[in-house]
Order: C-alpha cells, then sequence, then structure tokens
C-alpha cells in the first residue's frame, strides 16, 4: 500500500501561490502531479491551475484500463493535453500572452514507477539509503550544468536558476520526458517544485524521507525546512511511500 501525501505554501516572499497539486491513491495504483506557473499574477496561476485540472482529467482513464493502452502513452497525452489548454487559454486575452507552467507527474502501479516532465520541476526516487533525481531539468543553468559551465551548487545560487528552456502552454506542441523504473519496498517518489530546492538541499531532503513518519510528516518537515530558509519562491512537495 502507497502512502501518499502532498501539499503547497506561497513561501514568504510571493503574494501569491503560482503552483499547483493534485494527487490521488485507489486500489492498484497511485498517481500525484506538480505544476509551477509562469508569466504574471494571473496568468501564472491560471497556467499551473489549467494544467494540473486538465491533467487529471485524463488520469481518470486509469479507473478503466479499456480506455487506453499503456501508461506511458496515457501520461504523455495526458501532458499534451494539458499543454494545449493552457496554449489555446494563452491566445485569448493580452494578459495571459506568454504563459505557461511546468509539470511533473508520476504514477505507480505495482512496482513500476512512470514519471513524465516538462520544465524545472522535479522527481527524485529515495532508495537504498540514498537520493536520485529521476528528471532533468529543461532549464538554462540545467544546460551549463551538463557542459561543466557550473556545479550543481553553483546552479542552486545562479541568477538565471529561473529560465526554463521548456514549458506547457508556450507553444503549440511539446516535447515531454518519461520514464520508467521498478521500484523496491521501503523505495519513496517525491516530486517537487523548484521552490523546495532552490532552499533545501538533496541531501536535506534525502535525511528527512529516511528520517522516517508518514508521507504527511515528511511533506511538513521538508516545507519548514524551506520556510526557515526564507522560501523566497513558492513551495509544492508530493511524497510517495512504497
Amino acid at each position: 500500500m502507497v502512502d501518499l501525501w502532498g501539499l503547497t505554501d506561497k513561501g514568504m516572499v510571493r503574494v501569491q501561490n503560482q503552483d499547483a497539486c493534485a494527487f490521488q491513491q485507489k486500489e492498484g495504483y497511485a498517481w500525484a502531479v506538480v505544476c509551477d506557473g509562469m508569466g504574471g499574477a494571473a496568468a501564472g496561476d491560471l497556467a499551473s491551475t489549467m494544467a494540473r485540472d486538465r491533467y487529471e482529467s485524463h488520469m481518470v482513464c486509469l479507473e478503466d484500463p479499456t480506455l487506453y493502452a499503456e501508461e506511458e502513452e496515457l501520461m504523455i497525452q495526458a501532458a499534451q493535453a494539458a499543454n494545449r489548454a493552457v496554449y489555446l487559454k494563452a491566445g485569448t486575452n493580452r494578459a495571459y500572452a506568454g504563459m505557461g507552467t511546468t509539470l511533473v507527474g508520476a504514477l505507480i502501479m505495482g512496482n513500476d514507477l512512470f514519471v513524465v516532465n516538462v520544465g524545472d520541476s522535479r522527481a527524485y526516487r529515495i532508495t537504498g539509503g540514498a537520493i536520485r533525481q529521476i528528471t532533468r531539468d529543461h532549464s538554462v543553468v540545467e544546460e551549463l550544468v551538463q557542459h561543466g559551465a557550473l556545479t550543481p551548487e553553483e546552479a542552486r545560487r545562479h541568477p538565471q536558476r529561473n529560465l526554463i528552456t521548456r514549458a506547457l502552454g508556450t507553444t503549440k506542441q511539446v516535447k515531454a520526458d518519461l520514464f520508467r523504473e521498478t521500484l523496491e519496498e521501503g523505495d519513496a517518489i517525491l516530486l517537487c517544485s523548484d521552490g523546495l530546492v532552490n532552499e533545501v538541499t538533496d541531501q536535506e531532503i534525502l535525511s528527512e524521507v529516511l528520517a522516517g513518519g508518514t508521507a504527511a510528516e515528511v511533506c511538513h518537515r521538508l516545507l519548514d525546512r524551506a520556510l526557515h530558509a526564507g522560501a523566497s519562491d513558492n513551495v509544492t512537495v508530493v511524497l510517495f511511500q512504497v
């Protein structure tokens, strides 16, 4: 049985929370999604909320296996549908022009984990006492890290760390990354917006997960760490404990 919980907070500086999340657990599966909006106060909030809602509406198909062929395809279609919804809405009002959102979603069915990602919200796997980032950020600083121009620690404080190279809603079509892994008993999967990882290191995340407690308790401790560190951005955390 998967223990699943999530929460979102506007942080210590922002007036509005432009993050959005949803999660659900039913017999046989559990899924979650995290979105981090951009494009101005009204537009960022709308983009993340629309993407979350459209993604969630596709995941309802899990209740009837005849409605989808493969889990990977279902998640890609859900991300693409969310992209279309935000993109079309952006064209209806000047105030929404250029709005977009990140999206990271995870689905657990038995021992199988599926992750879909666009942008720089992240999925982590905690297993065997270690933490590993599953997703790869679609961001300017990640490209610099990959080319050896920045270390991961330098990237966390880089002035361009919020510039992403891929997002939902900014183009008619978007390419989403898809990952599949086999889980082991005792594993944990964390989804989060960059508001968490900008304030809390991977090792601190690992420490809180290994400290034990329910998924809800771990999520609250991670949020508390981000808030105590200043939380200059919105913070969203969702945790699966297998």
